[in-house]
């Protein structure tokens, strides 16, 4: 019997979160104003940045329980990014910072240079309405905080 390959490995998600994400920013890049769709693309890339994170974790888990803890540490360390930069996009979108966006957008853009988007494969109906999901999600969150801490 041959070797079976896990086709929908966390890291096989993460190579697609960061095609996503690369096309994103470039359709971002090709924007002159702010409209509905370039909002919604911005929190299309906090939703993906988000699943990034958590894949990393759940590998860098795995590689804990195997006993492979340089392994898992270097994985952490190499996407810690990722969470960090999902919380400041997420921040500024929901009290609306917009023109503080580009520069967290400048800074996560070099890490996705090696991903070649030569044609834009994604689907718009993929960030229909993010911008709307992440800012109800954003008040869900704090309506819970406020709850917990009455």
């Amino acid at each position: 019997m041959g070797r079976l390959i896990n086709t929908d490995s966390t890291g096989a998600q993460r190579q697609r979160l960061r095609r996503t994400i690369a096309e994103a920013l470039k359709l971002l890049a090709t924007k002159r104003e702010l409209d509905a769709e370039a909002r919604d693309l911005s929190a299309l890339i906090v939703f993906c940045l988000r699943e990034i994170a958590e894949g990393v974790e759940q590998s860098a888990t795995v590689w804990d329980k195997r006993h492979y803890y340089m392994k898992a540490d270097r994985l952490r360390a190499d996407w810690e990014w990722a969470g960090r930069s999902a919380d400041r996009m997420a921040n500024l979108i929901r009290v609306g910072d917009w023109l503080r966006l580009p520069v967290v957008l400048a800074d996560i853009a070099p890490r996705f240079a090696d991903v070649g988007v030569t044609k834009v494969t994604r689907s718009a109906a993929l960030w229909a309405g993010a911008c709307d999901r992440l800012v109800a999600e954003e008040r869900a969150k704090k309506a819970a905080g406020a709850q917990a801490q009455a």
